[in-house]
């Protein structure tokens, strides 16, 4: 018995000495085989007890060695147990302490997300407080102008001064326009649509038609205080010019036709839409019938009449209405004519409302054929057409293709400005994404004033550039290149700020003028925008 005792001993010492050596669930596996040996090993004893008892007295000695032994086997299993609740224990401690790692680093992608978060709401509050400054400024500068309004004793020389620079521009462009102008501020109702620009009153009115000299006068005078926002006066005008033209030629004259659409305009941008429509399809039916209905001028109120019909949502009603204005266009003056290029761009605009993305990107790239083929690469129109079929781009989520767009308008008006692209002078979107690569790589980033003079690339007379720096400044904010975004928009709002000093010296030096109206693209910048400011 002793023997057998000892040997158990032996390899229970030999046994801990190799679960030092054990994983934990390997010593628990161990612990478990030895209770169970234990277990084993007592149901013996306690066989052997009994043997005992019924023996005689002789064997009392040997009694005393088997209840020893049961107390040790006894010991065993109490330990054994206890290891097994101890390897319990440490199991449930390690999973809270794993479900409290991963709680620790879902807090740390929350704070580096709410960081981020943090710094795009102080970098709006910032811009937004510079606007609220500028338009502080701005609203100083019109009540200055108009309290010098009131010694205006004559109207008539502006007037005069206007007439001419107005005829020329009819001769020129003599286009109504859906598609975006410099200077102008759309209707915030329908982004996709413009209201009547001041400098574009004439050609929207007498396209393909000449004003004769006795309503020169008045018409001049109507386009000047209705581009002021005189509505009060300029109605009146109107409407007194055009009784006395159906009193002396009837209402079938082309000359009355002329006087609807112009009050047909000033009620457009009086947001009188149900008085427009009447006036210029009145208009339509003394134009088709006097001049006939393939005329350049009747080609000019339907699309006035498109204008109108898409700023009230009606784009399935515009759209038939700019088809035929641009079949009118092609007839008349070639396909590859730049009105019909303008053309194609609102019947663009008008598909995009739509969602008729396929037909909008056939319209757009044709008209930018026609754009760079007969004006060149440089026109103004060229820009616009791509920032528009960029937008078109990035609402199909085409984002590569629309920040090749983007690309290709900056590159282009930094080379009109600084001369040919090299390693030392470098388009303003490059500059942007080496100090975002110069971040990740923890490289010192020198001082943005050293690029600041890009901006002045962005003239008054191209705010398209500063739209497109905004628009590809939002594509970058998406892809989480924050440092290249900030560059872009940091560069956007210098551009801005120089165009509006520029336009207050201007007026500062002549001492009067127009209505202030905000030099802004409006070429769908707002889709831009819309986009998730965070990398997905």
């Amino acid at each position: 018995m002793s023997k057998t005792l000892n040997a158990y001993r032996i390899k229970k010492i030999e046994s801990l000495g190799r679960m030092t050596a054990m994983t934990q669930e390997e010593m628990v596996a161990g612990a478990r085989t030895v209770a169970a040996g234990l277990e084993a090993l007592r149901a013996e004893h306690a066989q052997l007890l009994a043997g005992l008892a019924a023996n005689t007295e002789h064997e009392s000695e040997k009694v005393a060695l088997v209840r020893k032994s049961i107390d040790a086997i006894e010991l065993g299993l109490g330990e054994a147990q206890v290891m097994m609740a101890l390897a319990s224990h440490l199991q449930s401690v390690e999973a809270e302490k794993q479900k409290l790692r991963t709680q620790v680093r879902r807090l740390c992608h929350e704070n580096a997300w709410l960081r981020d978060e943090l710094a795009a709401a102080q970098q709006r509050l910032q811009a937004s407080e510079q606007r609220v400054s500028q338009l502080e400024e701005e609203n100083k500068h019109l009540d200055f102008m108009a309290s010098i309004r009131k010694y205006d004793s004559d109207i008539t020389e502006e007037s005069e001064t206007s007439r001419s620079g107005q005829s020329d521009n009819k001769r020129d462009d003599p286009m109504v326009d859906l598609f975006p102008d410099d200077d102008h501020e759309d209707n915030r109702n329908n982004k996709s649509m413009s209201p009547t620009p001041p400098s574009q009153f004439a050609q929207q009115v007498n396209a393909g038609y000449e004003i004769p000299a006795r309503l020169r006068t008045l018409h001049n005078l109507v386009i000047q205080y209705a581009s002021q926002g005189r509505y009060e006066v300029a109605v009146p005008l109107c409407k007194q010019a055009l009784e006395d033209l159906e009193k002396t030629s009837g209402h079938d004259h082309p000359d009355v036709a002329t006087m609807l659409n112009i009050l047909a305009l000033v009620y457009r941008d009086q947001n009188k839409y149900k008085e427009a429509a009447n006036l210029l399809n009145d208009a339509l039916s003394i134009r088709e019938k006097t001049l006939g209905e393939n005329h350049p001028a009747v080609a000019a109120t339907l699309n006035n009449l498109a204008v109108l019909y898409g700023k009230r949502g009606k784009y399935r009603e515009a759209e038939p209405l700019c088809k035929r204005a641009l079949c009118i266009r092609e007839a008349v003056l070639g396909r590859d004519h730049p009105d019909v290029a303008k053309q194609l761009n609102n019947l663009a605009l008008l598909c995009q409302n739509q969602n008729k993305y396929e037909e909008v990107e056939q319209y757009y790239q044709r008209a930018l054929e026609i754009y760079e083929s007969k004006l060149g690469p440089d026109d103004p129109n060229v820009a616009k057409t791509k920032n528009n079929l960029a937008s078109c781009y990035l609402k199909q989520g085409k984002y590569k293709e629309a920040e090749t767009l983007y690309k290709q308008v900056l590159t282009r008006a930094h080379e009109r400005e600084f001369g040919t692209i090299d390693g030392d002078n470098k388009p303003i979107w490059q500059v942007a994404e080496e100090r975002e690569e110069n971040k990740h790589l923890q490289k010192e980033n020198a001082p943005y004033g050293e690029y600041g003079g890009w901006h002045k690339a962005a003239k008054v007379d191209s705010p398209t550039v500063t739209t497109t720096l905004k628009n590809l400044g939002a594509l970058y904010r998406r892809q989480g290149k924050y440092e290249a975004a900030e560059t872009l928009e940091d560069c956007a709002l210098r551009s801005r700020k120089e165009a509006l000093d520029m336009v207050k010296q201007t007026r500062s030096r002549s001492g009067r003028g127009p209505r202030d109206v905000e030099p802004r693209d409006n070429e769908e910048q707002h889709e831009a925008r819309k986009l998730p400011v965070r990398a997905q």
